[in-house]
């Protein structure tokens, strides 16, 4: 069967990850006046019947880590719901299942970690640039083909981690000058039932990062439970996220629900990077996510310099110390209480 009649079949997931098909881009109409267009493999773009009244742009992606394969089968449920008429979108999205050739490997990434490689058109010297490319290329093309304002532009780049943690579910909101931490972003994930929030500090070039800086989206990384194969993944523990996503997706607007202390916030307040080969945490690389450490305690070295926690202690996230010179290898955060305004912010 040919590529773009599989992905009109409800198969998106299965044309996107079979690369002896040819792409075939292409749109169509269907019966409730819903438009869809096959940009490129792993990227459908929807658009409602109705654009009037207060539409939102939004980028559901996954796959930019080709091992973390529950939001790739969450991405692929939406979209056949979609393309079969079970689920009538109310708003622009731009559905993604990002990295066939990773996904297809049971890896990460292929040469270099792609969620590194969103700040821009990169030197295409492997297929993970070649791919962060196209798809900073298909963003820019979703966002400026809206008479949607900047406000109403979200990015959810949905993944799981590699390690335990003490939080099943939690979304990093990156840093950016624009205002993209809105009082309804953070109240998606309290409908969704995430357990924290992590606020970073400085950029970094991560996909929703891209985003939310060259578009200004309200934009999140989510963590959604812990690296397994296809068919391995215990979805009923992101129910609430799934039913959460898709009020998003068909709801022209979701109720305002807040309550403070349903979600754990964390400020970064270090970003620790490898420099040398000679780094090295004190504790072991599979280290659950948010683990606490009292003041004082030594975290690691790193070619003579020691990291030790700050005053009142800090939790890691995302410690790795086999990453490429020069890259993260570890968050370290604090939790922080929270002003809920229009955008939030630390107190």
């Amino acid at each position: 069967m040919a590529f773009l009649q599989q992905v009109k079949e409800g198969k998106f997931l299965e044309a996107t990850l079979d690369l002896s098909l040819a792409f075939e881009r292409g749109e169509w109409t269907m019966a409730s006046g819903v438009h869809c267009q096959l940009l490129m493999r792993g990227v459908l773009q929807v658009t409602p019947a109705d654009l009037s009244g207060n539409k939102k742009d939004i980028v559901l992606s996954s796959g930019v880590h080709g091992d973390e394969t529950s939001p790739i089968e969450l991405i692929q449920g939406l979209a056949e719901g979609i393309v079969k008429g079970d689920i009538i979108p109310a708003h622009r999205l731009l559905l993604i299942i990002a990295h066939p050739e990773a996904i297809n490997a049971h890896t990460r990434f292929i040469d270099e970690n792609m969620n590194r490689l969103f700040k821009g058109h990169n030197e295409e010297r492997n297929v993970d640039c070649i791919v962060a490319n196209q798809l900073q290329k298909a963003v820019s093309f979703f966002y400026s083909g809206s008479k949607a304002s900047t406000k109403d532009r979200w990015h959810l780049d949905l993944h799981c981690a590699i390690r335990d943690s003490d939080h099943y579910t939690f979304a990093v909101s990156p840093h950016s000058d624009n205002p993209t931490r809105s009082n309804r972003l953070f109240a998606f994930l309290q409908r969704a039932k995430i357990e924290a929030a992590l606020l970073s500090n400085s950029p970094s070039p991560t996909f929703s990062w891209y985003s939310a800086e060259y578009f200004g989206a309200q934009a999140f990384t989510m963590e959604l439970g812990k690296v397994a194969k296809f068919g391995e993944n215990d979805l009923e523990r992101l129910n609430a996220f799934s039913a959460a996503m898709l009020s998003l997706v068909t709801e022209p607007e979701l109720a305002m629900e807040w309550e403070g202390d349903r979600l754990c916030v964390y400020k970064v307040t270090r970003t620790l990077v490898k420099h040398t080969d000679a780094f090295r945490f004190t504790f072991p690389a599979n280290q659950a996510n948010f683990t606490y450490f009292e003041q004082g305690k030594l975290l690691g070295s790193d070619e003579g310099v020691e990291y030790f926690s700050l005053e009142g202690g800090e939790s890691v996230v995302f410690p790795n110390p086999n990453v490429a010179r020069g890259q993260r290898a570890c968050l370290l955060v604090k939790k922080t209480e929270v002003r809920f305004g229009e955008q939030v912010t630390v107190k």
